[in-house]
């Protein structure tokens, strides 16, 4: 197993640049001072492609740079590299599903709610079919206030 591999020769503006994977794998092995001089590297190193990525999705640069940052926040605090090795793939390839997936979360929170999501939900039973009343018990009694079938009240855009 190579101490290093390649996911991209170059490291110019918005490409990633070369994986040294003893620094991946010293960064997700601990809190020790090795770790930590390791996950700052690595934060330098991928910072810029990855908000270059995200600029890319259509953010404008004061959210890409909040993402970016959420990003690497949300890796650090899921100890995600402990689980990155070279035999499971490349470390670019990680890093872009975990954004993409990061992303749609970020998307889903900040979709806004529905109407019913903030409706308070009450107990309903359902009236019987009118084809199972009689026609003189469907006549007989009109409700001058809606009713929900259990004979409450209930407003007239709930029943």
């Amino acid at each position: 197993m190579p101490d290093e591999a390649s996911d991209s020769a170059s490291s110019g503006a918005g490409q990633y640049p070369r994986t040294h994977w003893s620094v991946v794998l010293s960064a997700g092995r601990g809190n020790d001072t090795r770790a930590q001089v390791a996950l700052t590297r690595l934060c330098q190193t991928y910072w810029y492609p990855l908000y270059a990525f995200v600029r890319r999705h259509g953010y404008s640069p004061e959210d890409a740079q909040d993402l970016t940052q959420g990003f690497f926040a949300h890796l650090l605090e899921h100890h995600a590299l402990a689980g990155v090795h070279p035999a499971k793939g490349t470390f670019r390839a990680f890093l872009l599903a975990s954004l993409r997936h990061f992303l749609a979360n970020e998307r889903a929170r900040a979709k806004p709610r529905s109407a019913a999501a903030g409706a308070r939900w009450f107990h309903w039973t359902p009236r019987p079919p009118r084809r199972a009343l009689g026609r003189k018990q469907q006549l007989t009694r009109v409700p001058t206030r809606p009713t929900n079938g259990t004979g409450r009240w209930c407003s007239w855009n709930r029943c």
